[in-house]
């Protein structure tokens, strides 16, 4: 896999039993399971493959409030402090840092779209302000151009998709808790209706209580027990390029091209929302769901190949507890990067900062981005299966808001005050006829 990654040793043997079993070893799972260990629980962490292996370290590393979602919002400024407070309280490096994000525009819509919503996120405490084009130009100055305004939120940040992740599970294992890569969950195991058990590839686990964080494999997954979850995954492509000696900020947006710093002396390139739909047999069975969402965003998909079926994370096949899964025979979904969009992030780069048209691309891949209909994440117990709850659909949003996600499912799992209201995250909002309110970000 071409994306940096840290990878971390697995705990040596599998629990029989546990407090709580988290299915999935992303940013998501990875905090969730934290956020349990600190009240107590005895978690084991599963992984079909390895730990922030999938979109948890093939993202931009963002930790953003600006231009969320308004359901999303409460979320991403809780994450911001907990991010913060996990380096402080466990001594691990996730690369966090409140750098502060600036965006710049020369497009009147795009900016007048900035200036409603920081109306908004003022209005709730958010730290955000308008830039004039003097001072978008200024701050943007290793573009040599001249931009018509901007936006910066000072109070946000980034962190290292390669690090956060195996940071958050080496402290989840000094708390006393298990992670357990190559480790497949194949299913449940039910008693009088509830969670029961955890069946692995390994063996069980016996629990009351699981967690499935599964990113882009969760709607396949909860079919096998007759859940629907709307879900579909794009695949997008990211480039590291080398960029010592270079004076660039730390993260910087424009409709053309993003740019992120890294710890290894490179940035990240990406062009925002540009991804490719491969079609799959799940895509095909939730289209007229994602119809508004499509609607909206069509600008920036294109039809993308066979990558989605390789992957088999979107496939309709049911599968049994004592043999192998999909999900054991594509340890870690690695899609290749998109030629095309590669060659146009270059190009873009070299016309946006001429520097960038003579440093070398150090790698280039791709991800699985899931989502649902509206672009918000499905958070919340499911009401037929008590002791099982969902968190995944984080719509190429999870890492970010991955601390506030994981202590809200938490909240929910051990019956504590909310850290926010988990009502827009309901899955059942996607069965009871209401419209679909896609996310406008």
């Amino acid at each position: 896999m071409p994306a940096p990654l840290r990878f971390i040793e697995s705990s040596p043997e599998l629990p029989a039993e546990a407090d709580a079993v988290v299915i999935g070893g992303g940013i998501i799972g990875a905090f969730t399971s934290y956020y349990l260990a600190k009240r107590g629980l005895k978690v084991a962490l599963v992984e079909k493959g390895v730990v922030g292996g999938e979109q948890s370290s093939r993202n931009w590393g963002w930790c953003r409030q600006q231009n969320r979602d308004e359901r999303e919002l409460p979320l991403a400024t809780k994450a911001l402090d907990l991010w913060q407070a996990f380096g402080e309280d466990m001594g691990e490096d996730t690369g966090f840092r409140r750098c502060g994000l600036f965006y710049v525009s020369n497009n009147d819509e795009e900016l007048d779209t900035w200036a409603r919503w920081g109306e908004y996120a003022r209005s709730v405490g958010v730290k955000t302000r308008m830039l004039s084009s003097e001072e978008a130009t200024q701050h943007a100055r290793f573009t040599g151009e001249r931009w018509k305004g901007g936006v910066h939120s000072q109070n946000d940040g980034i962190a290292n998709p390669g690090m956060a992740v195996p940071a958050v599970a080496r402290a989840l294992m000094r708390m006393g808790s298990s992670v357990h890569q190559a480790c497949a969950a194949r299913g449940i195991e039910t008693a009088g209706g509830a969670v029961s058990g955890v069946v692995t590839e390994r063996g069980t686990i016996r629990t009351r209580l699981v967690i499935h964080a599964g990113g882009a494999w969760a709607s396949s997954f909860l079919r096998q027990l007759g859940v629907d979850f709307p879900q579909a995954t794009v695949r997008q492509s990211i480039l590291a390029v080398g960029t010592s000696g270079l004076n660039l900020p730390d993260a910087f947006y424009s409709k053309s091209l993003s740019i992120t710093r890294r710890d290894d002396g490179c940035h990240t390139l990406a062009i925002s929302g540009r991804a490719k739909v491969d079609p799959t047999l799940q895509f095909l069975r939730y289209q007229s769901k994602f119809l508004p969402m499509f609607k909206n965003r069509w600008r920036s998909l294109s039809p993308g190949g066979l990558h989605g079926l390789r992957g088999r994370h979107e496939g309709m096949t049911r599968w049994t507890l004592d043999g192998p899964t999909p999900m054991e025979k594509v340890r870690i979904l690695d899609p290749i990067a998109d030629p095309k969009t590669v060659r146009l992030t270059i190009e873009r780069a070299a016309d946006l900062i001429p520097a960038l048209g003579s440093v070398p691309m150090v790698a280039a891949w791709a991800g699985f981005v899931d989502s649902t209909p509206d672009g918000v994440p499905v958070i919340g117990e499911i009401p037929n299966i008590p002791g099982f709850i969902l968190a995944a659909g984080f719509s190429g949003h999870g890492f970010g808001i991955g601390p506030g996600a994981g202590h809200l499912v938490a909240d929910i799992a051990s019956g504590q005050t909310p850290i926010v209201d988990p009502k827009p995250y309901r899955l059942s909002r996607f069965s009871g006829g209401e419209k679909i309110d896609v996310s406008e970000f």
